[in-house]
């Protein structure tokens, strides 16, 4: 937090308004990792986008911030969304929540997503990295609602240590 505030302007946190189970919509929180106008500088981005389908991804995206790519290369920006699982809105594992304009173009078969609560990591974090495809990842969290077991949270808590650790997850 200090490390955030000491060398950008804006808040520490960044809430942005994601849809959690059943498309209740709440605000998620993480670490601020981009310049604090982030938001209304993406529309000039959009023609970088990385990724296939509705959700947007830029691998070095310009509007992060030097001590924001070292939060996100270790995952600590996703800690303050411990404060969304203890509100309830989240859980430990389950689908990364969509943001609003990216549910609203959802193919019907997509929305199922939305049946369970989402998390904060999952087996698309911690996956191929080099596998980029927005169906695929849509496919991973269905095959996880598909599959939900306690053991099955157990081993992607256990796969999500090395990924945080090495910096390989998503």
């Amino acid at each position: 937090a200090g490390a955030v505030k000491l060398t950008s302007r804006g808040p520490v946190f960044f809430g942005q308004e994601r849809c959690g189970l059943h498309g209740r919509r709440f605000k998620v929180l993480k670490f601020r990792t981009m310049v604090q106008n982030a938001e209304s500088l993406k529309k000039a981005l959009v023609h970088l986008n990385e990724m296939d389908g509705h959700a947007f991804k830029i691998k070095d995206d310009p509007r992060v911030t030097p001590v924001g790519k070292v939060l996100r290369k270790l995952s600590l920006d996703e800690l303050p969304q411990l404060f969304n699982v203890a509100k309830g809105e989240m859980s430990l594992v389950g689908p990364r929540p969509p943001l609003p304009d990216e549910v609203r173009n959802y193919d019907l078969w997509q929305r199922r997503k939305l049946s369970m609560k989402p998390g904060i990591t999952c087996l698309w974090q911690v996956g191929d990295r080099n596998d980029s495809s927005f169906d695929q990842w849509m496919r991973q969290d269905l095959e996880y609602i598909d599959n939900w077991s306690l053991m099955l949270d157990a081993k992607i808590l256990l796969r999500t240590i090395p990924a945080v650790i090495n910096a390989t997850g998503r």
